[in-house]
């Protein structure tokens, strides 16, 4: 089974997709940059509670790169958050100036390299992301940028999927 949970920021969406998954061993994907010394306050603290509350038998993977871990999984996976993952790749690519199209040529080759991934992962996939089309993106450029590239990743990964579930108030709706 492949799930997508996707819902505005502190929906839910991240309790709801750790609760499908249950306490039996799995792999915890957190898709983006680790916290540093230099992250927000807030953000780090935000990491460490989620770090807490998963059950002692799930393993934590902290990388960018996606596709690797979802092949080669030995249990379900729990891919948390797209919208860090996006946000990584276009940092690690230094893309947040440059043209549309070649930034969008970058996420769509690493979108296509990570929906081929679910496709192939031999377990239960959950992934977590934000929507884009529910939340408050900041009208400058490299807010537009963000929220169209994710409204595209939400969209591809959606295909690789059997259900999606959107969450809001804590509340599930199956799509």
């Amino acid at each position: 089974m492949r799930i997508l949970v996707t819902g505005g920021v502190r929906s839910g969406k991240s309790t709801h997709a750790e609760g499908l998954l249950g306490d039996e061993p799995a792999t915890y994907v957190a898709a983006g940059p680790s916290p540093d010394e230099d992250a927000d306050p807030d953000w780090v603290a935000r990491i460490a509670a989620h770090r807490t509350r998963r059950p002692a038998s799930w393993a934590t993977v902290e990388t960018q790169d996606l596709a690797p871990v979802l092949r080669d999984a030995g249990a379900p996976v729990l891919v948390d958050c797209l919208g860090t993952w996006l946000t990584a790749v276009i940092d690690a690519a230094g893309a947040w100036e440059q043209d549309s199209d070649a930034v969008h040529a970058l996420v769509r080759g690493r979108t296509d390299e990570l929906v081929d991934a679910v496709r192939a992962c031999p377990h239960e996939v959950v992934l977590v992301t934000n929507e884009v089309g529910l939340g408050v993106v900041p009208e400058h450029r490299s807010g537009r940028l963000f929220r169209d590239l994710l409204g595209l990743v939400n969209q591809r990964v959606a295909t690789a999927c059997d259900e999606v579930h959107l969450v809001v108030a804590g509340r599930v709706l199956r799509l």
